[in-house]
This record gives structure tokens, sequence and C-alpha cells, in this order.
């Protein structure tokens, strides 16, 4: 199977240049929501008349057009319930009388300003260009450098594409997990090249079987952890909204990082090393 995989090498390149594409297409579509940190927003405590369940009350909230709830605390008695801002706090108030009485509002400013979010964006660049300068260094040669990074790039991108597409907000915790998942992405990059370069023994062929098992394994089993992460504070621990998207971003990541890997990357490597 391998074999035939590295034989249609120009295919292993092909299929995640069009999702990569497909996924821009999806950002600049459907575009990318910023979440409350990045925008600002309001936290709201309420008194609540019984105890409800966090998601009984996401899905009320939700039905008076409120966006980007997220539940800080829900004890039964008190409610801490942060959303965006510009909302009118009479109406809301009004609008929620049935789960309870609302005793308090507090803006909240943004976290991260558009220079903070520049600084992210240029710090990533950086991690990108030194990325590739240690790679060239190991390897002594350009090609395995180009294909790291570009690898790694269009992991992200269609990180951000899938994260459009199920509507997975732009805030701390997701860019949190995109930064995670630039290291985890080339960390199979560097497994994959240093088998085919280090090692002798063997053909391409069996050297890359041997990394794909190992890199595979390591990454349906993070997938199984972020998934069963995932499962569990949106089942039990709705309010750790951080915790999911973290989750959610990883997921979809690593299961890019699978083509971008094992599609683009060893396509690249056969390609170069012939053979």
């Amino acid at each position: 199977m391998i074999k035939k995989m590295m034989d249609n090498y120009k295919l292993l390149i092909a299929i995640p240049l069009i999702v990569t594409i497909l996924s821009l297409v999806a950002f600049s579509t459907i575009g990318l929501d910023q979440g409350i940190e990045l925008q600002g927003g309001t936290i709201a405590t309420i008194k609540l008349n019984e105890p409800t369940s966090s998601q009984i009350i996401t899905e009320k909230i939700s039905k008076l057009g409120v966006k980007e709830i997220r539940i800080l605390n829900n004890n039964g008695n008190d409610l801490n319930i942060q959303f965006a801002a510009g909302i009118n706090s009479a109406k809301f108030s009004s609008d929620v009388k049935d789960l309870g009485n609302v005793t308090s509002y507090n803006e909240v400013s943004p976290i991260l300003s558009s220079e903070a979010m520049n600084q992210v964006l240029l710090a990533v660049g950086f991690a990108f260009l030194f990325m590739a300068i240690s790679v060239f260094i190991v390897f002594r040669e350009p090609v395995p450098s180009i294909a790291v990074i570009l690898a790694a790039f269009c992991d992200i991108v269609m990180a951000v594409g899938g994260m459009c597409i199920f509507n997975i907000p732009l805030s701390i915790a997701s860019v949190g997990g995109i930064l995670m998942l630039i290291g985890y992405s080339v960390d199979t990059d560097i497994l994959l090249t240093t088998r085919l370069f280090r090692r002798k023994e063997g053909t391409i062929e069996k050297r890359a079987e041997d990394a794909m098992k190992t890199g595979l394994t390591m990454s349906f089993a993070a997938i199984a952890s972020m998934a069963v992460l995932y499962v569990v504070t949106l089942i039990y621990m709705p309010e750790a909204s951080t915790l999911t998207e973290i989750a959610a971003v990883l997921i979809i990541g690593l299961l890019a990082d699978i083509i971008a890997t094992w599609f683009m990357n060893l396509g690249i490597l056969r390609w170069y090393l012939g053979g």
C-alpha cells in the first residue's frame, strides 16, 4: 500500500493542496468569528429562581438571539454568564425573568487588542522561520526545510477552515490550540524527515512505512484523548468552554496534520529522494 502511495506522489501532494484551497474558500466566504476576549462583552450575574442545568440555560438564552454565550459559573443559585457586547440590559433582564433576576452587569474590555494579535502573528511567523532554519541546519538541504514549513502551513490553514465550518470562534483558547498544533505538526514532519534522511537501512518505502506507523499511532492517540476531553467537557462541564474550544481545534488540526504530513510532506520527500 505504501509503495502505491509513494508511486503516486504527485497525487499525494495535490490532495492536501486542494483541501487547503477549500479551507481558504471557507475562510473567505464563511469567515472566522471573534470570541468575546477579542471583541469585548458583558458578564451578567443572575439569581436563579430554581436550580437549572447549564444546557437548558444556554438553550433558553440562545433563543433570545444572544450570541457567544459562555457560562462562567452555575452553582444552582447564582449564575454568571458572559456574552457579546451591545445587549440592551433592561430588555435582557425582562427576557430572562423566568430564569431569575439579573443582579449585576459588568462590561469586559477585550483582552487581546489588535496590536497583541499582530504580535501573535509575528511570533508564529518567527516560529515558522526558525523551524525552517533548524531543519536546514540538521539536514543541510533546502527541500526538506520547505516541505516541513509547507506542511505545517497547510495544517494550520485547514484547521482555521474547520473552525469556520464548525463555528469555532477565534479566542484565547483557540489561539492556544493553534500554537499547540504548530508544534505537533512539526513534530510529525521531523519524524518523517529524520526516518527518510538519517536511516540508511531498507528502501525508502520501508523507512516511510516505519515512520508512518509511529506517526499515525501518535496522532490517533492524541485525537482519541482530545475527543474524550471534548465529550466530557461538553456533557458534564459545559461552562468549561476553554477546554472544549482547545479540544475541538486540536481534533480538527490533528486530522489535518495526517493529510499534511503523510500526503504532502511524504510526497515532496519521495519526489526529492527519487528511487
